[in-house]
């Protein structure tokens, strides 16, 4: 039931603003005091008349400041994934969908690299179809019991006749169990001759191997293309931008806890810095637990650009000339 006195006041008071409440719950506080006889019910009054000029208090908006400069403007030159195995099956369901994405995104180029000998028609027929796309063609270390020694051989007429933008995806592996590191580097020194013999560049795989790839990179001499999805050292990286590789920069950056890649990509020269995403694998750290694809690389550009306190736009065309001037 509504007081008698605070009743009536309130249902008044409601209607005031804030400075208005504030002044009269003041005065009657001051009057309160000075007076020598209580008044009636003032501290139910005053009570009231506190509650509602706390109700009305105005609070500013407050929104979490957002840095746009680490966003990728709307409009932007297009820019280039460096890595992406768009012939998949994981992207049987819905290709041109993701291409479709990735074009809106921006990506306007990709290379596709190859794994074994059986993608190779694949990603020629795709190539042929989808303008911006370039092929790859080589012989990947971590499907080594699909690779037999005569596909080196074919190899070497697909690259003479076909004309890819690379060879690759080439390299070694000495994380995965069961890889035979001899079979490896017989079929890695292979290609890394045919790279030389036919003046392409290289997209490498080099996972508890950098140091052994380097080597055998200053064995054979004249080489140049990209470490991709790099995970070395900051000296390891120094020595391959002293041999004119690049390295391949993709999901793995934008999570917090890549603190030495993290590193090395704020620190180093641009000119040597590739974008990629190995879609369908190597989700950002947004994406996690998803299908990668070619769009997401906007998120690894955002990172980069703040990593190393630069306009999104820049990197995107630093890193865009970069892939152009080893693939076109």
């Amino acid at each position: 039931m509504p007081h008698p006195i605070t009743g009536p006041l309130t249902a008044f008071a409601s209607r005031l603003r804030f400075p208005t409440l504030f002044k009269l719950t003041l005065g009657l506080m001051l009057l309160s005091w000075l007076l020598p006889d209580p008044i009636p019910f003032i501290d139910e009054i005053v009570t009231a008349l506190a509650t509602l000029m706390l109700a009305s208090w105005p609070r500013p908006a407050f929104r979490r400041r957002q840095d746009h400069r680490w966003r990728v403007p709307a409009r932007m030159s297009p820019f280039y994934d460096s890595h992406c195995h768009l012939d998949a099956a994981e992207f049987d369901p819905d290709r041109d969908a993701v291409l479709a994405r990735a074009r809106e995104a921006g990506v306007a180029r990709q290379l596709v690299p190859a794994v074994d000998r059986d993608s190779w028609d694949r990603i020629r027929a795709l190539c042929a179809a989808e303008p911006g796309l370039r092929p790859a063609y080589g012989l990947h270390p971590m499907f080594l019991d699909r690779h037999r020694p005569e596909h080196l051989d074919e190899l070497a007429g697909w690259i003479e006749s076909e004309r890819p933008a690379a060879v690759g995806e080439c390299g070694l592996d000495f994380f995965v169990e069961g890889l035979d590191p001899d079979a490896q580097r017989l079929y890695f020194q292979r290609q890394l001759e045919l790279a030389h013999e036919f003046d392409l560049p290289l997209v490498l795989h080099a996972r508890r191997a950098v140091e052994e790839v380097i080597t055998s990179l200053r064995r054979v001499g004249g080489l140049r293309g990209v470490v991709h999805s790099w995970s070395g050292s900051e000296e390891q990286a120094r020595q391959l931008f002293e041999l004119g590789f690049c390295v391949g920069i993709g999901g793995p950056v934008t999570y917090e806890r890549a603190r030495r890649l993290r590193r090395t990509v704020a620190a180093m020269p641009i000119d040597f810095l590739l974008l990629e995403t190995d879609a369908p694998d190597q989700p950002d750290a947004d994406w996690r637990g998803r299908r990668n694809e070619p769009a997401r690389l906007r998120r690894v550009l955002e990172v980069v650009a703040e990593l190393r306190g630069q306009p999104v736009a820049a990197i995107a065309e630093a890193t865009t000339a970069n892939a152009l001037r080893l693939f076109g």
